[in-house]
């Protein structure tokens, strides 16, 4: 068959064919950046790549509020937000995610990156990690960008992302432990329903999400050591980095109950609690939803709920 029309994996975000090449079935509209009138969030898109060819788009609230001496503007916290999309779909200038975002920074009252790192399969993993890190690292040196200079509270930076995204969440903050500088500006982290697995099944895990996850990963990441047991997929792994060497204060790990993830999160979760790492984790889930539902159901009071847990944790309660 030729390679070019053989299906090697097809899902409800995106079909890969033999020759790697993809049809992205969801994540593809864009919306520019610009002011939203319904929230007050301005936005805007930074070229941080150079010839590597990955953006940022940044999300400054409304500061027109005055701290109590009517003169100075508080700086306010920074959220470097990772989008998902199973590593191949989705963009920060999805319609989803640009209205997420704007919502969530104006409920949280924060300067918002979100990182649109190149995807695979064009782009395999590590790709997305070394993007998602040099964002990380371009946001706490300011990046030369007036709105992270001049609203930007850069010694508390949050570090969240969705699916994919959560995924990367762990890895980046694995990843910025080696370098002390960066490690010390990030406060803490949130997982929402994070893209986890491994090798040995757990209890919830169905076979046919295994298969999938299975043949994906063999995709975005070819140079993947242990299969499903990678490191950077299965952070319980023998091969992986302790979880007690996280660089961040505390951590919210997000779930649905009807996620296909669950299962794995959960075991994450009580690996970190287990760990003797000195932070603090918490657990928040969203009964009778699927994965990532927050995204599509705004309005739906589970995703109410959940938005106000973040809100909550990024003030540090």
């Amino acid at each position: 068959m030729d390679p070019s029309s053989e299906i090697i994996l097809e899902t409800p975000m995106f079909r890969i064919y033999k020759d790697l090449h993809v049809d992205r079935l969801v994540g593809t509209d864009t919306v520019p950046a610009g002011f939203d009138a319904a929230t007050a969030v301005a936005s805007k898109d930074v070229a941080i790549g150079g010839d590597a060819g990955f953006s940022v788009r940044l999300y400054l609230p409304n500061r027109t509020a005055k701290q109590n001496d009517g003169q100075t503007k508080k700086r306010i916290r920074v959220l470097i937000y990772f989008h998902g999309g199973g590593f191949v779909a989705e963009s920060a200038a999805s319609p989803t995610y640009h209205g997420f975002l704007n919502s969530l920074a104006a409920r949280a009252g924060m300067l918002v990156v979100s990182v649109n790192y190149r995807l695979a399969p064009e782009h395999p993993l590590p790709v997305a990690y070394e993007d998602s890190l040099r964002a990380l690292e371009w946001a706490v040196s300011a990046g030369n960008d007036p709105w992270l200079s001049e609203h930007g509270d850069l010694g508390r930076v949050f570090l969240a992302g969705d699916s994919a995204g959560g995924n990367i969440v762990h890895n980046v903050a694995m990843m910025a432990a080696s370098s002390a500088d960066v490690a010390a500006r990030i406060e803490g982290a949130v997982l929402l329903h994070a893209m986890f697995w491994g090798r040995e099944p757990i209890a919830g895990e169905s076979p046919e999400a295994a298969e999938m996850i299975d043949r994906l990963w063999s995709i975005v990441c070819p140079e993947a050591t242990g299969g499903l047991d990678d490191p950077r997929l299965n952070p319980m792994a023998a091969a992986a980095p302790s979880l007690r060497d996280m660089p961040c204060g505390k951590l919210l790990v997000c779930e649905s109950e009807g996620d296909f993830f669950r299962p794995r999160v959960r075991a994450y979760y009580e690996a970190v609690v287990a760990s003797g790492w000195g932070g603090e984790v918490e657990w928040f889930e969203s009964m009778g939803k699927d994965h990532v539902f927050f995204l599509s159901e705004l309005g739906c009071h589970q995703a109410v709920a959940l938005m106000d847990r973040l809100v909550s944790f990024f003030a540090g309660n």
